[in-house]
């Protein structure tokens, strides 16, 4: 693949943060449910158990090259358990929004391509859900239409990428707007509108299909990155709509009835 379509892939700066909650489901050994999905809190160690000892394994190889001695620290990634969950449930509710869209995924994204700036080897699963990640939000980026976002969204997207470093903090709402390409108040360059038009439909998957959050994984983030023209920032932001951000999201339980049997408060 072409490095300018990694580069357009990587530039959709997407998504928002999700906090959900589906009546009766509960189980406190599952840290998310996607519809009928499982999302086990035992396979999100697993993930992240792997992508730990791969980034560990591979950092001790180079230092024997150089003959250095890597600190416990140096032995591990800045990966969290949260960055595995919010790539599970982002690519499940990607994907049902690709299928209702009636949208192809092509395979383009390789692990291989993203390994260097994600700091895991392409071998680790992490990593493997990231490139499928990006083909997913490449595509919805591309067929989505963008909306009009306020200037609490556009900072909301800068806050953000600048929590990541990969911007200069404390600059103005006409600063950010112009370093992003947009104008206005409603438009521009299309950087923000882009993200809110694919922040927008993953909420409204999630709640068609009934997603839930274990406490101690909220609020989840969806995923993002951004190519700054010579390297990728991986992120994460908070969920935004055309008002700005959105930290809590619930599904609506459905209406009670005289016979129906009383609720599990959700997860």
């Amino acid at each position: 693949m072409r490095a300018r379509r990694l580069i357009a892939a990587a530039s959709v700066a997407a998504l928002g943060v999700l906090s959900l909650g589906a009546c009766g489901k509960s189980a406190p050994d599952v840290a998310a449910y996607v519809g009928d999905t499982r999302y086990s809190i035992d396979r999100v160690d697993e993930i992240y158990d792997n992508a730990q000892s791969m980034y560990a394994a591979a950092v001790s190889a180079e230092a024997v090259q150089t003959g250095a001695k890597p600190s416990p620290e140096q032995l591990r990634s800045s990966v969290t358990k949260q960055d595995v969950l919010n790539l599970l449930v982002s690519i499940d509710l990607g994907k049902r929004v690709v299928a209702t869209q009636g949208l192809q995924v092509p395979d383009e994204v390789k692990p291989e391509q993203l390994e260097q700036q994600l700091r895991i080897p392409a071998a680790a699963e992490y990593a493997k859900l990231w490139g499928e990640w990006v083909d997913i939000s490449a595509v919805l980026g591309e067929k989505l239409p963008p909306v009009e976002v306020s200037d609490k969204s556009v900072m909301a997207v800068y806050g953000a990428i600048a929590k990541a470093g990969a911007i200069q903090s404390g600059l103005s709402v006409a600063e950010v707007r112009q370093a992003f390409g947009e104008t206005g108040e409603g438009g521009g360059g299309g950087f923000v509108r882009g993200a809110t038009a694919l922040s927008s439909a993953l909420q409204s998957e999630a709640e068609k299909a009934g997603t839930s959050i274990n406490p101690q994984f909220r609020p989840i983030g969806v995923p993002s990155v951004v190519s700054t023209g010579q390297s990728l920032v991986f992120y994460s932001l908070p969920y935004i709509d055309h008002d700005g951000p959105v930290t809590d999201i619930s599904t609506p339980e459905a209406p009670a009835t005289e016979s129906a049997a009383p609720a599990t408060p959700g997860v």
